[in-house]
């Protein structure tokens, strides 16, 4: 049988054996990730793309009237308002890149670079700030409202439990004496059962004159304070007279963001152990043959080289303090009013005791969105700092 061959004259066998092996490892790979992308779409975006189709509709227990796009108009509430305030997001991104790229190669464009910069950001500010309080005043102020209170709550909670858990990290890497009972003893909060240890914050920062954390203040000539009833700005409690975001978050929330603090530091710590097992020692032996001291050490090596971690561990920790409900759910009281109510609080109250599922589930895709948008950003902005050696 004569053999067939390409027009220039090789034979098309071999090639069409080697397509047929390629196919068949492509389908082998398929089949390797088939379970996993079944578990994927089953439980994250099967969920997602409903809860879409019911924020369409006005559910309350049974599917109702179809809505569209009603329940996020309602919302957002002026129109107006929410391009204005998304006009204001799309200054800050325009300042920072001017900021940051324009004119970087001519030195003598640096000033005015910056300058543009600065008015830029100047005017992206009020075009956010003027668009919010439109949408606040005619929209679900309960809903925005939570959305300032979860950020409150995330920059309360962020920054200071991964600094603490660097430090406690670089501390426990030093040959101390039982460093390994301190990594267990600082580890336990993250894997102690959240609402029993919410529980205990609720026996500490009682309103009691007797509870400790009034005993403390005490000691420092302090009145008792309401900690968890207290529903009042903790600048107003300090005699600033500040209004609207500038005030900060009530005394109440601050006590929640130090429950958080607590939780999380101990987990930070051992995972910035990890990686400062990954820094070669030899690094260390160099600069200190150079005279670095220790804080030189830290700040020029040990910082730098732990930017991975950092940026992992920041970049998780603001999307947990958004979705965080667990023990805010716990440690809020009604007297402490709307100041410790988080965007996922409010979200259960409209799904569960409101019986408002539409309502829920578009609230829901707003938060998702948010976090989302935050996560592009911090990954924008600290993403090209991270130093990878």
């Amino acid at each position: 049988m004569a053999r067939t061959t390409s027009p220039l004259g090789e034979s098309t066998k071999p090639q069409r054996g080697i397509k047929w092996l390629k196919q068949r490892e492509q389908r082998t790979g398929f089949l390797y990730i088939l379970p996993a992308f079944i578990i994927i779409f089953l439980f994250g975006l099967f969920p997602i793309v409903y809860s879409f189709y019911m924020s369409m509709f006005n559910w309350r227990v049974r599917r109702g009237s179809f809505v569209g796009l009603g329940h996020y108009f309602d919302i957002f509430g002026d129109l107006t308002g929410f391009l204005m305030f998304l006009a204001g997001i799309g200054l800050f991104v325009l300042a920072y890149n001017v900021w940051n790229k324009a004119f970087r190669s001519v030195k003598a464009g640096g000033f005015p670079a910056r300058l543009l910069a600065s008015v830029i950001l100047i005017a992206g500010g009020f075009v956010l700030t003027s668009g919010w309080g439109r949408m606040i005043a005619a929209g679900n102020s309960n809903f925005l409202n939570s959305l300032i209170i979860t950020l409150y709550y995330a920059l309360g909670t962020v920054p200071l439990e991964i600094i603490l858990g660097m430090v406690l990290a670089y501390i426990l890497f030093q040959n101390i004496k039982g460093k390994e009972i301190f990594r267990m003893i600082y580890f336990l909060p993250y894997i102690t059962p959240t609402v029993s240890t919410a529980v205990v914050f609720q026996i500490i920062f009682s309103s009691r004159e007797t509870s400790i954390a009034n005993m403390v203040v005490g000691f420092f000539g302090m009145d008792p304070l309401k900690w968890r009833f207290e529903p009042n700005p903790v600048s107003e409690l300090l005699g600033l007279n500040l209004q609207g975001f500038l005030a900060g978050p009530s005394l109440a929330l601050v006590t929640i963001i130090l429950f958080g603090i607590w939780t999380y530091v101990g987990y930070n710590a051992v995972i910035f152990l990890a990686g400062l097992g990954n820094i070669p020692q030899e690094v260390y032996e160099a600069a200190e043959i150079d005279g670095a001291n220790r804080f030189h050490m830290f700040r020029y090596i040990t910082m730098p080289l732990l930017s991975p971690v950092t940026f992992y561990l920041s970049l998780v920790a603001f999307i947990g303090t958004f979705k965080a409900f667990n023990h805010i759910y716990v440690l809020r009281v009604p007297s402490a009013q709307d100041s410790v109510i988080t965007a996922s609080i409010r979200i259960f109250d409209s799904f569960y005791k409101a019986n408002m599922y539409g309502v829920a589930t578009s609230q829901a895709i707003v938060l998702f969105l948010v976090i989302l948008g935050l996560t592009l950003v911090q990954n924008k902005i600290m993403g090209e700092r991270v130093f990878y050696g």
